[in-house]
């Protein structure tokens, strides 16, 4: 499950860091099949559907990760450039950016093999980066003293080599602009992760605010623009949130086990590789299955869990990194102490405290598909947006709207859902809207019981029930039920113009179950066949 391409991301993410302050720096890329795959320079459209009518600037900025590779940066037609030398102080960068696309418009830019790099996107006004004799300084637009704090900017992150393209919108350090990204493969095949529901960026910004004592992680500009809300991490660097806020949780999870064993299994592939912890004073000691003892971790900070560094650093090997990252992915969504083997792969279990990472759980529930990159290592579990082709033709890069108007939101209309097989609708058995209830195809007779709201990315009965994948499952033969509404992936459902009603989640389609006419057939969540079992319409 965590192989090398899986953590591309995160070394990438690792290596910029580094070279923001001049650090020697590393890149790991998965390894490369005997011939290459994809074009020598990929083309990349990038799509403005932000709603807005400010001038748009990209940057494609990294390194040529082949040996004795440099930094530097690339033009619209692919070609690599090292930066010149800079100085002490930082010397201005010179200006590298490509002009972006207006509103509703695009623009194809390149990336060539063998680079792993990130790609800026600003709008309103250029970018300043500054060069040291060590390489560029990134910008750290969360800091006060930024030249880019006033900026609205976000980035993605890729890697592009002879084993094909990884490219991911990061919601690491902030949320900004958010944006989906695809890759369509050799096979014709489109990936596509990173859309935000309608109105899912003031959605975010709203739910953040909301959240006590989280306001001050959303930055408004003086002329009212929201710049971004930072990651918890970054906020607590600039003295914006409370630099101990998870400790009590942090505590109360690591003293759990000191009377019960925590359970890890690190790659889902190898379900025999476990790892077995528990905790003295503020240690935690694990073991394998023989009972040597493999690694200890000293109780994390607030801090350490947020960057998934310190306490939490997680080395690239097979034993020490694949468990810190476990941990640290736990105690990010609250469910060390509670889920005693990890990872979880529910998401119904995630984010429940008090105390949690609510940044991170608020941008997942207003993402179409349940995926962002909330934290370092929110791809454990493999919840995190990204993409990846072994043998990619082409790749793109979508700005969303900032208001209403995202994929999953037809502007908030009440329908019935018809299945174009039989002519029945979704209905709520005898109108009980009970949580729990299965969801069945009945006659359609214009009830309430089958009315059901497109909104957020969500299925609605008219009294705040939410379709849903029953405990999360992605499991074929899942039931679909009606739950309270909670913002969770498995309430996330895509009506696309194939007539699938998608659980992202899941990538499964909602199923008349084994193809049963009767009124009252159960619905369930099946693999996406085609068949006209699966194929809905509104009506």
């Amino acid at each position: 499950m965590y192989a090398k391409q899986k953590s591309i991301r995160r070394k990438l993410l690792t290596w910029l860091a580094a070279v923001a302050v001049g650090l020697p720096m590393a890149v790991v890329t998965a390894a490369a099949p005997a011939h290459a795959a994809g074009p020598d320079l990929l083309p990349v459209t990038v799509t403005n559907n932000t709603g807005r009518n400010e001038p748009v600037y990209l940057y494609v900025i990294g390194q040529d990760i082949r040996p004795g590779g440099r930094l530097g940066y690339v033009n619209q037609g692919g070609a690599f450039s090292p930066w010149p030398a800079g100085s002490l102080p930082p010397s201005p960068a010179p200006d590298v950016s490509i002009p972006g696309p207006g509103n509703g418009g695009s623009t194809t830019i390149h990336f060539p093999r063998f680079l792993s790099a990130r790609v800026y996107f600003s709008i309103g006004e250029r970018l300043k980066f500054f060069l040291t004799p060590d390489g560029l300084v990134q910008p750290a637009p969360w800091a006060s003293g930024d030249p880019n704090h006033n900026i609205l900017l976000d980035w993605s992150e890729f890697t592009y080599n002879d084993a094909g393209l990884w490219l991911n919108s990061s919601q690491v350090d902030q949320f900004a602009i958010p944006h989906a990204v695809s890759v369509t493969g050799g096979d014709g095949v489109t990936r596509r992760t990173g859309d935000v529901v309608g109105n899912g960026r003031q959605n975010i910004i709203n739910a953040v605010r909301a959240q006590p004592g989280w306001a001050n992680t959303v930055r408004t500009r003086s002329d009212g623009t929201v710049l971004r809300v930072l990651a918890p991490g970054k906020a607590a660097d600039a003295g914006l949130f409370d630099r101990n806020y998870l400790d009590p949780y942090i505590t109360s999870a690591w003293n759990a086990y000191t009377g019960r064993t925590l359970t890890v299994v690190p790659f889902q592939a190898q379900p025999n590789t476990r790892y077995f912890g528990r905790t003295s004073g503020n240690v935690m000691n694990f073991t394998d299955t023989s009972g040597r003892q493999v690694y200890s971790i000293n109780k994390p900070s607030t801090g350490d869990v947020w960057g998934c560094s310190g306490a939490l650093n997680a080395p690239n090997d097979q034993v020490q990194g694949p468990i810190a990252r476990t941990i640290c992915a736990a105690l990010q969504r609250s469910t060390l102490g509670t889920v005693d083997t990890q990872p979880s792969y529910n998401a119904a279990d995630f984010y429940r405290g008090s105390l949690t990472n609510h940044y991170s759980r608020i941008i997942h529930a207003n993402m179409v598909d349940g995926k962002a990159y909330g934290f370092p290592f929110d791809d454990v579990g493999n919840f995190e947006s990204l993409v990846h082709d072994g043998n990619p033709r082409s790749a793109a890069i979508v700005l969303s709207p900032f208001g209403a108007g995202g994929p999953s939101d037809p502007g908030g209309d009440t329908s019935a859902l018809v299945s174009n097989w039989n002519n029945k609708c979704v209905d709520v058995p005898g109108g009980n809207f009970s949580d729990g209830v299965q969801l069945v195809a009945y006659g359609c007779n214009g009830g309430a019981n089958q009315r059901w709201t497109f909104t957020g990315g969500t299925l609605r009965t008219q009294n705040n029930k939410c379709m849903d994948v029953a405990w999360g499952s992605r499991d074929n033969g899942a039931v679909i039920q009606i739950a309270t509404c909670s913002g969770n992936p498995a309430q996330q459902f895509v009506l696309n113009g194939a007539g699938d009603l998608v659980n992202p989640q899941a990538g499964k389609c909602v199923d008349i179950k084994g193809w049963n006419g009767d009124d009252g057939a159960p619905l369930n969540l099946w693999e996406c066949t085609g068949g006209a079992n699966q194929k809905w319409r509104r009506g």
